[in-house]
């Protein structure tokens, strides 16, 4: 591991899969990239403040070793006002903490049918409050419903300034998910998730994602999405993800907590309205990547490509999710029970205590 938080060379011959959990060492696997955080440790990114050093602290303990800060729809002013708390976050990782990669804007340019746990301040896209946010920390990728006019017409200009356009929150038709991808949208926030369903007359947008998509997310939580229609999605989009869309109830007790400007309440290992709509998550990587291993049975190394190397390749970061001489030494360390032991966050050991 070189001074600069970097890995400097890889040595040894891997243990063959079938014996790794069988042997008394450690499983090793690149640090978990979370495209989607709302909050964590009693904490929602929308509060500004130290909220977001507290969230990155909270993933990094469980894996995470690179999140992108996620914001609820809302008016303009929450919006730049959370933007601001997470802006120096952006620039520098906080000792103990995840690297903040920029911001995912998850709204206000969705469909006011399709808000799930969303605030009611749908609108459509506006160039210039975009590029007011975008002036205050980077935005990396932002979802959309692509059935919206002003939306539709966004993609493109999106795509050129390199930020990543994923299809959420919508009721559009499968030929509007085509079109949208078309023209430059990359991928799928939360698959089935808060979009048009699958049917075989209507294949909606998540028959537009199956069909066609290189990369899309997916909640691995086992509640969000039914085991067999994650299976589905596995065989049908090559770079699907994991992200855990998690809320301030991540790593806390059941109660109440906020989501944006909206009440929540954690029961039962999930995170919901008043009136029972799932309003995000507790999840977190670590047990996302046991989901996979353990209840999907995918291997390791296809856990692993799934929950860091698709993610840090959608967002180009070459140097991150993956084990090789001069990426950031972001790595996961569990035993053989998938338990994990140890992280290292762009080469600095992260504390595990109280996790």
């Amino acid at each position: 591991m070189r001074a600069d938080g970097r890995i400097d060379t890889v040595a040894g011959e891997p243990i063959p899969e079938s014996a790794a959990r069988d042997s008394p060492g450690t499983i090793i696997v690149p640090g978990f990239i979370d495209t989607h955080v709302h909050g964590g440790g009693g904490r929602d990114l929308m509060e500004g403040g130290d909220a977001a050093a507290t969230i990155a602290r909270v993933h990094a303990r469980h894996g995470t070793t690179s999140l992108l800060a996620t914001t609820m729809t809302a008016p303009l002013a929450d919006l730049e006002s959370a933007f601001a708390a997470v802006a120096p976050h952006c620039r520098t990782r906080a000792a103990g903490g995840a690297r903040i990669l920029g911001v995912h804007l998850e709204g206000p340019y969705l469909s006011a049918e399709r808000l799930g746990a969303q605030p009611d301040y749908a609108r459509g896209f506006n160039e210039a409050e975009f590029r007011r946010l975008h002036g205050i920390a980077p935005i990396r990728v932002v979802t959309l419903a692509p059935e919206v006019d002003a939306n539709r017409e966004a993609i493109a200009m999106l795509s050129a300034l390199g930020v990543r356009v994923q299809l959420g929150h919508s009721e559009a038709s499968y030929e509007a998910g085509v079109d949208a991808l078309a023209k430059g949208a990359s991928g799928f926030t939360h698959l089935f998730n808060a979009m048009s369903g699958l049917h075989h007359r209507a294949p909606g947008l998540a028959g537009a994602a199956l069909a066609h998509a290189d990369y899309a997310e997916i909640i691995p939580d086992l509640l969000h999405v039914h085991p067999g229609a994650i299976r589905a999605a596995l065989r049908c989009v090559p770079r699907l993800f994991c992200v855990t869309d998690s809320t301030a109830a991540a790593g806390m007790p059941d109660g109440e907590y906020r989501l944006g400007r909206q009440a929540v309440h954690k029961c039962l290992g999930g995170v919901r309205l008043p009136d029972g709509t799932l309003a995000g998550s507790t999840l977190t990587m670590d047990e996302a990547f046991r989901n996979l291993v353990d209840h999907l049975r995918l291997s390791l190394a296809e856990a692993s490509r799934r929950t860091s190397a698709f993610a840090a390749d959608f967002l180009g970061a070459t140097d991150r999710g993956r084990i090789e001489a001069g990426a950031w030494a972001d790595l996961a360390v569990f035993d053989r029970d998938l338990r994990l032991t140890a992280v290292y966050a762009e080469g600095e050991a992260i504390a595990l205590a109280d996790a």
